[in-house]
């Protein structure tokens, strides 16, 4: 009985959690070279190449314009589309 009492607890905190993290996506249109690397699959050079980007073309209407990010392609876009935002 015990086990499972831990058990229920442990999986009511771990989903809060997730909840609360899912809330704070990035906004790909304001964020530093650090935070964009908070993304998943973004390292240095991604983050860097998403800033240029950004700056020579101006705003991203979505995340899915990402793709025009030289070595960004559907793959990674899909996995950021739950990440990332272009809005507050």
């Amino acid at each position: 009985m015990f086990k499972k009492w831990i058990f229920s607890l442990l999986l009511i905190f771990s989903l809060s959690s997730v909840a609360a993290f899912a809330a704070d996506k990035i906004n790909i249109n304001t964020a530093s070279a650090d935070e964009l690397q908070l993304l998943d699959g973004v390292g240095e050079s991604t983050a860097n190449a998403i800033i240029q980007y950004r700056e020579q073309n101006g705003e991203f209407s979505s995340v899915e314009d990402l793709m025009n990010v030289k070595g960004i392609g559907e793959k990674k876009v899909a996995k950021l589309a739950d990440q990332a935002t272009i809005s507050e």
